[in-house]
Protein backbone atom coordinates (compact mmCIF):
# COMPACT_ATOMS: atom_id res chain seq x y z
CA UNK A 1 0.00 0.00 0.00
CA UNK A 2 1.22 3.11 -0.53
CA UNK A 3 2.69 5.15 2.34
CA UNK A 4 0.79 8.96 1.56
CA UNK A 5 -2.32 7.32 1.41
CA UNK A 6 -1.99 5.52 5.17
CA UNK A 7 0.00 8.67 6.03
CA UNK A 8 -3.31 10.67 5.12
CA UNK A 9 -5.71 8.15 6.31
CA UNK A 10 -3.87 8.41 9.57
CA UNK A 11 -3.53 11.92 9.69
CA UNK A 12 -7.27 12.18 8.85
CA UNK A 13 -9.07 9.29 11.47
CA UNK A 14 -6.36 9.90 14.46
CA UNK A 15 -8.65 11.20 16.48
CA UNK A 16 -11.38 7.80 16.64
CA UNK A 17 -8.27 5.96 17.65
CA UNK A 18 -6.21 5.90 20.72
CA UNK A 19 -2.83 7.79 20.24
CA UNK A 20 -0.38 4.90 21.24
CA UNK A 21 -2.51 2.45 18.34
CA UNK A 22 -1.63 4.80 15.88
CA UNK A 23 1.98 3.37 14.64
CA UNK A 24 0.39 -0.09 14.75
CA UNK A 25 -2.47 0.80 12.48
CA UNK A 26 0.32 2.68 10.00
CA UNK A 27 2.28 -0.37 9.94
CA UNK A 28 -0.85 -2.96 8.95
CA UNK A 29 -2.30 -0.46 6.65
CA UNK A 30 1.35 -0.58 4.81
CA UNK A 31 1.14 -4.23 4.75
CA UNK A 32 -2.59 -4.90 3.38
CA UNK A 33 -3.54 -5.31 -0.18
CA UNK A 34 -5.88 -2.86 -2.35
CA UNK A 35 -8.45 -4.96 -2.33
CA UNK A 36 -9.29 -4.25 1.95
CA UNK A 37 -8.26 -0.49 1.11
CA UNK A 38 -11.21 0.00 -0.43
CA UNK A 39 -13.18 -1.16 2.64
CA UNK A 40 -10.95 0.21 5.22
CA UNK A 41 -10.79 3.88 3.31
CA UNK A 42 -14.84 4.13 3.20
CA UNK A 43 -15.41 2.85 7.03
CA UNK A 44 -17.27 4.94 8.99
CA UNK A 45 -15.99 5.06 12.86
CA UNK A 46 -17.82 6.78 15.85
CA UNK A 47 -16.54 10.59 16.82
CA UNK A 48 -15.17 10.37 20.85
CA UNK A 49 -16.33 13.74 21.60
CA UNK A 50 -20.03 12.99 19.75
CA UNK A 51 -20.05 10.01 22.69
CA UNK A 52 -19.42 12.22 25.35
CA UNK A 53 -21.95 14.60 24.66
CA UNK A 54 -24.57 12.07 23.97
CA UNK A 55 -23.11 10.64 27.67
CA UNK A 56 -23.68 13.82 29.27
CA UNK A 57 -27.25 14.41 28.07
CA UNK A 58 -28.45 11.04 28.25
CA UNK A 59 -26.23 8.68 29.63
CA UNK A 60 -28.27 7.72 32.43
CA UNK A 61 -30.24 5.93 29.84
CA UNK A 62 -27.57 4.18 28.25
CA UNK A 63 -27.79 6.26 24.85
CA UNK A 64 -24.00 6.60 24.96
CA UNK A 65 -24.00 2.59 25.14
CA UNK A 66 -26.25 1.90 22.70
CA UNK A 67 -24.62 4.11 20.06
CA UNK A 68 -21.23 2.78 20.46
CA UNK A 69 -22.85 -0.69 19.98
CA UNK A 70 -22.35 -1.90 23.86
CA UNK A 71 -26.15 -2.94 23.65
CA UNK A 72 -25.69 -5.11 26.92
CA UNK A 73 -24.02 -2.52 28.71
CA UNK A 74 -26.55 -0.04 27.47
CA UNK A 75 -29.31 -2.44 28.38
CA UNK A 76 -28.22 -2.55 31.89
CA UNK A 77 -27.44 1.40 32.00
CA UNK A 78 -31.41 1.57 31.25
CA UNK A 79 -32.44 -0.68 33.96
CA UNK A 80 -30.43 0.45 36.61
CA UNK A 81 -30.99 4.50 35.63
CA UNK A 82 -27.11 4.62 35.20
CA UNK A 83 -26.24 2.80 38.04
CA UNK A 84 -28.39 4.79 40.42
CA UNK A 85 -26.36 7.83 38.49
CA UNK A 86 -23.00 6.50 39.57
CA UNK A 87 -21.96 4.71 36.17
CA UNK A 88 -23.70 7.68 34.41
CA UNK A 89 -20.80 9.81 36.02
CA UNK A 90 -18.31 7.16 35.25
CA UNK A 91 -18.96 6.73 31.46
CA UNK A 92 -18.61 10.60 31.43
CA UNK A 93 -14.82 9.66 32.00
CA UNK A 94 -14.78 6.35 30.35
CA UNK A 95 -16.96 6.74 27.53
CA UNK A 96 -14.45 8.74 24.97
CA UNK A 97 -11.75 5.59 25.81
CA UNK A 98 -14.52 3.15 24.92
CA UNK A 99 -15.47 4.52 21.61
CA UNK A 100 -11.89 4.06 20.46
CA UNK A 101 -11.53 0.99 21.35
CA UNK A 102 -14.81 -0.18 19.70
CA UNK A 103 -13.53 2.05 16.72
CA UNK A 104 -10.14 0.01 16.69
CA UNK A 105 -12.12 -3.78 16.90
CA UNK A 106 -14.10 -2.19 13.50
CA UNK A 107 -10.93 -1.73 11.88
CA UNK A 108 -9.18 -4.84 13.39
CA UNK A 109 -12.16 -6.62 11.50
CA UNK A 110 -11.03 -5.08 7.66
CA UNK A 111 -7.37 -5.47 8.71
CA UNK A 112 -7.30 -9.32 9.52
Amino acid sequence: MDANKVDMFIMSNAKFFESHQLHIIRDRLISIDDSKWVMVSTAQFKDPSTSLIISIIGGHFGIDRFVIGDTGLGIAKLLTCGGLGIWTVIDWFMIQGATREKNMQKLQQFLY
